[in-house]
């Protein structure tokens, strides 16, 4: 059976997880948190015991937690699915430790002539059924397109005609794969290099989600002044692979009430189209 695109709407069953200071530690430090001065910058991510400092966890970490499971859509080759899109929006702030309850909808099915576009949305709330945060996802599936169904909106995300407003770069390590795999993601593509190599990479990238994660602390510290509070939601595609090492800089926009963004390896777009919002 191929995709489905009468899936639209089904949900998965609800699905009660949690998260420990140590998770959200774990998580910061694979995302760089604490690399520029491990001593006296971004200490409420990296530590849990350190003087006057109360233990935060950085906003993008939800992308990890695991809420909510995959509901059906129809049956796909695994090989033919990349990971295009992702959004996540905040509707409080995201303490270092705490249980939710998820529940995955698929939101869209499009037809994009040579593959599908399977859009996924978790919502994620505490015990009361109090929303906490919701998560989007965009899969292309290559070869399930085609069925003459509907292609979906057009993007309206045009890069500005200017320069920046602010530019906010950060290092990777180049072992930053091997340390943020401990999240969960163990693919072999950003560990193994015969894998990596059989993909037609020179050596393991960066996970996708990782680049995220970079991006998503330079738009807490970029406009937000690292309150996390303030964090309201942000999103984008994934446009080209980082190698472990790289520099990533995060180019920002205001424009309308809202930031504007392209995170960058040099002239290289590697995530794009991305839109930020404070809360």
């Amino acid at each position: 059976m191929p995709i489905d695109p009468d899936a639209v709407g089904n949900t998965s069953e609800p699905s009660e997880f949690t998260w420990s200071s140590s998770d959200s530690l774990l998580y910061a430090l694979g995302v760089g948190a604490g690399v520029t001065d491990p001593t006296g910058f971004e200490l409420e991510f990296t530590t849990e015991n350190t003087k006057d400092v109360q233990q935060l966890a950085l906003p993008t970490q939800v992308v990890v937690m695991g809420g909510g499971k995959m509901p059906k859509f129809g049956d796909y080759n695994l090989a033919a699915l990349l990971h295009g899109e992702q959004e996540i929006e905040l509707h409080q702030t995201l303490p270092a430790e705490g249980s939710a309850i998820g529940i995955g909808m698929v939101a869209a099915i499009y037809d994009k002539g040579k593959a599908a576009l399977v859009r996924l949305e978790t919502t994620v709330t505490d015990a009361s059924g109090s929303p906490l945060w919701t998560s989007r996802s965009g899969l292309f599936i290559s070869g399930e397109g085609g069925w003459g169904g509907d292609r979906g909106p057009a993007s309206d995300w045009a890069l500005p005609e200017r320069e920046a407003d602010t530019v906010v770069g950060y290092d990777t390590r180049t072992d930053q794969a091997l340390l943020y795999r401990l999240n969960g993601d163990r693919n072999p593509l950003h560990s193994d290099p015969s894998f990596a190599a059989m993909a037609g990479f020179d050596k393991p990238i960066l996970h996708g989600l990782c680049t995220f994660g970079f991006t998503g602390r330079a738009l807490l510290h970029g406009r937000c002044g690292g309150d996390t509070s303030r964090f309201g939601s942000m999103g984008g595609r994934f446009k080209s692979p980082v190698i472990p090492g790289e520099r990533l800089d995060v180019h920002m926009w205001d424009v309308n009430g809202r930031t504007l963004f392209q995170t960058r390896v040099g002239d290289r777009v590697v995530f794009d189209a991305g839109v930020f919002t404070t809360r």
